[in-house]
């Protein structure tokens, strides 16, 4: 061998060194496990449940974050290529990602886009915002959708212990579809009159149709935490509140809930502020550990508040 050829065979090996170490080869880990990014902690969980431990599972968004706002390190943005898989939650969801996710999927990463694989709705046509609501977890029906078409997706993912997935997306499946259940046994306890929801910003839409709600408005205009009302925002809602008698009105976890407060006295009735996790999982603890603990926690809350 040359010394040209030994020093090429040096640095080839010190460049594959560095992924081993690192633990980012190309097309999986260092031992041949199948490694799946995600980008929300919603999506996260729900992946790490389908997966079991058939692959290596990685979740972008920390927990109590905003996902239209969150953002990532450049080590972390250099990592997505290296995935196996990428899963994102799309139609807009990720506002502060989507740079990186297509640069991802212009290197050969290949992804799952959740909002490809349901049928979406408008955030508010009578407001003229067709835009697709990305919020589609707060219906339990839809994630199923997601569900089949991500454990189809996985099942194609080189590496993957095909029996422990099997298993394991089973079993939660199910769990999804009992929850579904106690969800709407839940909220038929409310009267048909008091079904009426209000909160930081319009993320309620799905749980609406699914369980026969009415959106009354949000504090926040649009389908963005990004957004800033206006007075005549506040007082045009603080208005439908009035009329409508509601007794509850529910501030998300990730938000500051000063805004839905100000509305609670702007509307001069008596009105509760109620917590909810619509947007982020938490530290353990704290009432959204993880999707199934979120949607029940959520559940009582509203049942509480509303019945």
């Amino acid at each position: 061998m040359n010394k040209g050829s030994i020093r090429t065979f040096g640095i080839l090996a010190m460049v594959l060194a560095g992924f081993l170490l690192s633990g980012c080869v190309p097309g999986g880990m260092a031992d041949g496990t199948a490694r799946i990014v995600v980008t929300t902690n919603i999506l996260g969980d729900v992946t790490k449940n389908l997966v079991g431990g058939a692959a290596e599972v990685s979740t972008l968004m920390k927990p109590n974050a905003d996902p239209h706002s969150f953002e990532i390190s450049a080590r972390e943005a250099s990592q997505l290529s290296h995935a196996d898989l990428l899963v994102s939650n799309g139609m807009g969801l990720e506002e502060g990602l989507e740079q990186h996710l297509e640069s991802a999927a212009a290197s050969g990463t290949r992804r799952f886009v959740a909002g490809d694989h349901l049928e979406p709705i408008a955030y508010d046509p009578e407001a003229g915002n067709n835009a697709p609501d990305p919020h589609f977890w707060m219906d339990p029906a839809r994630m199923l959708d997601v569900i089949d078409a991500l454990t189809t997706e996985l099942r194609a993912v080189e590496g993957m212990d095909q029996q422990q997935l099997e298993r394991a997306s089973a079993s939660f499946r199910e769990q999804v579809v009992q929850l579904d259940r106690r969800m709407s046994d839940s909220f038929a306890l409310i009267p048909s009159e008091r079904r009426a929801l209000v909160t930081n910003h319009h993320v309620f839409g799905y749980l609406a149709e699914r369980f026969d709600f009415r959106v009354i408005g949000a504090v926040i205009p649009g389908g963005t935490t990004l957004a800033s009302p206006s007075a005549a925002d506040l007082k045009d809602l603080a208005d439908a509140i009035r009329q409508a008698h509601v007794p509850a009105i529910f501030a998300d976890s990730s938000q500051p809930d000063r805004l839905v407060q100000a509305l609670a006295r702007e509307s001069e009735v008596q009105v509760e502020v109620i917590e909810l996790f619509t947007e982020s999982l938490t530290e353990p603890g704290q009432g959204a550990f993880n999707y199934l603990e979120m949607m029940a926690t959520n559940t009582e809350r509203i049942t509480r508040g509303l019945g």
